[in-house]
């Protein structure tokens, strides 16, 4: 155990950007699913809705993670280049999903022209959402070449955000359930799976690299330019920042080292912020925005919900600046988020209500929600 003034570590460039990026994406998903959902009851876009998982649903999640982990340790060397191109697909529908509104935000603000080009899947595709999905494209592409961690982040972030707006949770009870699963799961994983496999299999799927298949093609096909495109390839299912951003470096480790957060330390908790967002946005009966949220117009679940996960957070780093391991950060995360809203819906008796949810209402389907 490491002396307790060595947390002042914590106030080096790469963990606070890090505690600031985890906290922006998880409280951004969650604002984003909330309006996803708006506008598919909106204009009534069935095929588009989001997925409400069910209790079953809920309980196959750590089963399935947990199975999926394990072919990973195992066969990670066998399926990385297929593994990787699917991400590479995941990672570009994922950034048009994400840049969609804004795109659509711009085009109504400056009165551009937006000619329909075609119809695919049933859906009419426009010219605006060509280039939006050519420049998504030249992202993931860029990724593949040079493999660098801001374009890693930023499609880890894209597949955050398409997550938590997809795959909703209808109640507390779930939620409370799923998080107290995957409490269990993360705790396995990190602290106990050595003892059962020979290694920790979590902070060993986590820190592998993956076959670049553009390498590969490059290679055999011998491409001028080869030594340009890398060879091994992080893939998008963490965010990270070098140890030396700015020129901070921790004692003992070396500069090419990275601060890591995994996708599901901020999907999970962001879960329970868009069901908490959108209890919200019932309550309320009225439009909610940011600037709302602050002030009397809004209940302040969200607000609760995202103190939590920065306390639990910056614990998480805490723990592992003093112990020199790898710390499960659902640990601390689930407490630190689940706790402090069930105590305070308690407390306003309101836990029955959110415990048990209760159907969108039609009368508030013309109401928007505004970020």
């Amino acid at each position: 155990m490491e002396p307790l003034w060595k947390l002042v570590y914590l106030l080096e460039p790469a963990p606070v950007v890090l505690i600031l990026t985890a906290v922006a994406v998880t409280f951004g998903s969650a604002f984003r699913a909330l309006n996803y959902g708006k506008e598919t009851e909106r204009n009534r876009d069935i095929s588009g809705a989001s997925i409400t998982l069910d209790k079953s649903q809920a309980l196959m999640i750590p089963i399935m993670s947990s199975c999926s982990l394990l072919l990973m340790f195992y066969l990670f060397s066998s399926v990385s280049q297929l593994l990787t191109a699917f991400t590479a697909v995941a990672s570009a529908s994922s950034l048009f999903f994400c840049f969609s509104p804004c795109v659509t935000y711009m085009k109504l603000q400056f009165g551009l022209a937006d000619p329909f080009l075609s119809r695919c899947c049933s859906k009419a595709f426009t010219r605006t959402q060509a280039m939006l999905l050519l420049a998504c494209c030249g992202t993931v592409s860029a990724w593949l070449i040079t493999g660098h961690w801001i374009l890693n982040n930023l499609l880890g972030i894209s597949i955050c955000v398409a997550f938590v707006s997809h795959i909703r949770l209808p109640n507390m009870k779930i939620c409370a359930m799923l998080l107290v699963c995957l409490f269990v799961y993360d705790i396995f994983w990190v602290f106990y799976s050595e003892r059962f496999f020979g290694a920790n299999v979590m902070v060993s799927v986590a820190t592998q690299q993956a076959s670049n298949p553009v390498h590969t093609v490059a290679n055999s096909l011998s491409l001028p330019g080869l030594e340009l495109i890398t060879k091994k390839l992080e893939l998008p299912v963490k965010i990270m920042f070098p140890r030396h951003l700015l020129g901070g470096v921790l004692p003992g480790t070396t500069a090419a080292d990275f601060m890591m957060l995994g996708l599901g330390d901020m999907a999970i908790p962001a879960m329970l912020l868009a069901l908490i967002l959108y209890f919200d946005y019932r309550k309320s009966r009225e439009m909610i925005s940011l600037v709302d949220l602050p002030s009397s117009k809004g209940h302040k679940y969200i607000w609760y919900a995202v103190t939590g996960y920065t306390v639990g957070l910056i614990t998480a780093l805490a723990a592992g600046v003093l112990s020199h391991a790898p710390q499960p950060a659902l640990l601390y995360l689930v407490p630190s988020t689940l706790g402090p809203v069930i105590l305070l819906s308690w407390m306003r008796r309101e836990l029955a209500e959110l415990w048990e949810g209760s159907p969108p209402s039609t009368s508030n389907k013309d109401r928007t929600v505004e970020v």
